[in-house]
């Protein structure tokens, strides 16, 4: 067995493992410190003595083995005592595991990582942690902060937990459509801090988000993000070409991954034909109709007055003006352009620029550019941009786009 055969069961069962081990000794910490020990007791003994057949039930095992032997080490004798009378199971040899069905509670984990009480930068972490088995550094890295400084959130949140005495269950009926929605929005947080680039990241909010549909598959909305995520990670290879930046007109269609977006259409048509009708389900169908040749820019306008109406967001007003461009004309998206709260939002000013540009204001439309040009941090779209403006101060030409297709 190759070492990349027992990454691959560690991506797939870690948080599985873990929690197994927070449901049975209410503790998160405990539960990660004994799976990545059983993990590595894994990639010691299945090199040699292969691949055991039912490798989750291996892993909680021996993980719950360690964590028995970290509870003795631990405790006074006299506490110990009380907890094995309690119920807490004895060592298993982890060579006579049964295949014994247990449990799946990730979802609970979860909902415990996602949890209202926690800040949202917390439970992004935690649910990288303990869920998808990133490293802390890796999570450091990923939001550009010093792994100590990570080491020291996750703590925090590990304590908020016990001390708050945050459950570890299904959250009662009549909060369950709230906690679904930061659930799913610390999903797709995930997703787009690493779709600038970091295509790991990317990749990992995907299969955060696979595991949402599989364990609550009547969940309309879990489709649709998932949709949105794989039809915009479906164009990553295309969106960039020697290192620049390339619009979605000029993109080479060949590039895409045609099976995923299949795979986007086929999550999109499960959510709608479950009744779905909310945020994520309709960009999902946005991201879709951007897809077809020709585009229905009436249909895009209405989904996004839509989305506008449910959400009140300025920006979701911003792409239904793009779409106005497009359906009706450059004057009418830029008297809603110009009507937003949004001057520290980069995108406002290149629509802005690509409006007046169309309207021949080339002046207005390069000043626009510069206003941008202050606000851009990622030195390929700063290239992008300036590549832009020399292009409107020299002919004045239509450069218009829109935000999303960048």
């Amino acid at each position: 067995m190759t070492r990349s055969a027992v990454e691959s069961a560690f991506r797939e069962h870690w948080g599985r493992v873990v929690s197994a081990l927070v449901g049975r000794f209410d503790d998160l910490g405990l539960a990660e410190d004994a799976a990545a020990e059983a993990f590595a007791r894994a990639a010691d003994r299945w090199p040699i003595d292969g691949v055991p057949d039912n490798p989750p039930a291996w892993l909680i095992t021996v993980a719950r083995n360690r964590a028995l032997d970290t509870l003795r080490r631990r405790q006074s004798l006299a506490t110990k005592n009380t907890l094995l009378a309690a119920g807490l199971p004895q060592e298993v040899n982890e060579m006579d595991v049964e295949p014994t069905v247990f449990t799946d509670e990730r979802l609970e984990l979860i909902f415990l990582c996602c949890h209202p009480a926690l800040s949202v930068e917390a439970q992004v972490a935690l649910t990288l942690r303990a869920v998808g088995g990133l490293q802390t550094e890796e999570i450091a890295q990923a939001f550009l902060v010093a792994p100590e400084t990570m080491k020291r959130r996750l703590t925090r949140a590990k304590s908020k937990i016990r001390t708050a005495r945050i459950p570890f269950r299904m959250p009662p009926d009549h909060q369950l459509p709230d906690r679904v929605a930061a659930l799913l929005a610390v999903v797709y947080l995930i997703f787009n801090t690493g779709y600038g680039g970091r295509n790991d990241l990317a990749d990992e909010a995907i299969r955060l988000g696979s595991t949402v549909i599989d364990l609550m598959p009547d969940e309309p909305e879990a489709y649709g993000l998932l949709s949105l995520m794989i039809s915009h990670h479906a164009r990553r290879n295309a969106r960039f070409a020697d290192d620049e930046l390339v619009l979605f007109k000029d993109q080479d269609r060949s590039r895409w991954d045609a099976d995923g977006l299949r795979r986007a259409q086929q999550l999109l048509d499960r959510a709608l034909a479950l009744g779905g009708r909310g945020t994520y389900v309709l960009q999902a169908a946005i991201a879709a109709l951007h897809l077809q040749d020709p585009i229905d820019w009436q249909e895009i306008s209405a989904l996004y007055a839509e989305l506008h109406r449910r959400t009140g967001s300025p920006v979701v007003e911003l792409n239904r003006a793009v779409a106005v461009a497009h359906a009706d004309s450059a004057a009418a998206a830029l008297a809603i352009v110009d009507g937003l709260p949004l001057d520290d939002y980069l995108y406002l000013h290149t629509t802005r620029a690509e409006l007046l540009t169309q309207l021949g204001r080339t002046e207005d439309a390069a000043a626009a550019y510069r206003r941008a040009a202050e606000l851009v941090s990622d030195e390929r779209e700063r290239r992008f941009l300036q590549g832009r403006l020399a292009a409107v101060t020299r002919s004045g030409r239509d450069v218009t786009e829109t935000p999303e297709a960048v």
